[in-house]
């Protein structure tokens, strides 16, 4: 199966060629893209040197656009499994295989790594973890969708998830949206342990107040995505 590895990437010039390198040591035998959103650093100029393969986005369109992109690429060049992977280093491509493999047992359609399911490395703030736990309750309660890390970003999805995220993907907050959109067309999910790491370097943007806020949105638009899904049918 031809596999290929996502890398949505924003100002990562600090993160990105350690990223790669990694994932060259750790998966040689998949293919990756990154999807450099418009970066304001040399992201895109690190990436042109080392000759990592990439596409630009003329204009910043946010993290759900990167991904989209990636799946349009994905499905452009025919590949069996997509993986989702971060540019800031905080997914560790050891568990490519972890994520794979129940989707080439053909025991899932989209495969999540959680890191709450061990409960080992990096867990995120009390506050943050306190709203994951609510966002995969209103998520359980919505669409009957199980799932611990809601907001993990490192996740697989099989070929016909890869079809349908390039034509309709969650731009606002992908990542509890996909899995409500994927729930509802049917998916089977599955979770599996990860470990994740802090950042490389630099910082999240999120802060207290901007965790609130999300919070609030995020639960608004789950919500509102199951009300138009129930009027389209």
């Amino acid at each position: 199966m031809r596999v290929l590895v996502i890398i949505p990437a924003y100002n990562e010039s600090k993160n990105i060629k350690s990223v790669i390198e990694s994932l060259k040591r750790e998966a040689p035998q998949v293919d990756y893209i990154i999807v450099n959103d418009c970066s304001k650093d040399n992201t895109a100029q690190i990436c042109k040197e080392n000759y990592f393969n990439m596409v630009s986005h003329p204009i910043n369109l946010g993290i759900g656009g990167g991904v989209q992109t990636g799946y349009i690429y994905a499905l452009t060049n025919n590949y069996d499994i997509a993986i989702q992977m971060d540019g800031d280093g905080q997914h560790d491509p050891k568990f490519i295989k972890d994520l794979i493999r129940p989707i080439i047992n053909d025991e899932a359609d989209i495969v999540i790594g959680s890191r709450f399911i061990n409960g080992e490395g990096f867990q995120s703030s009390r506050m943050r973890r306190m709203g994951i736990r609510f966002l995969s309750s209103l998520i359980l309660f919505c669409c009957g969708a199980k799932v611990k890390d809601v907001t993990s970003g490192f996740r697989a999805v099989n070929k016909r998830f890869i079809e349908l995220y390039a034509n309709n993907y969650a731009q606002d907050y992908p990542e509890p949206e996909a899995i409500v959109f994927a729930k509802l067309m049917g998916a089977r999910i599955k979770e599996v342990p990860v470990i994740m790491k802090e950042r490389n370097s630099g910082k999240s943007s999120i802060n207290k107040w901007k965790s609130i806020y999300y919070m609030i949105k995020v639960s608004m638009a789950i919500l509102l995505y199951r009300a138009a899904f129930e009027m389209g049918d």
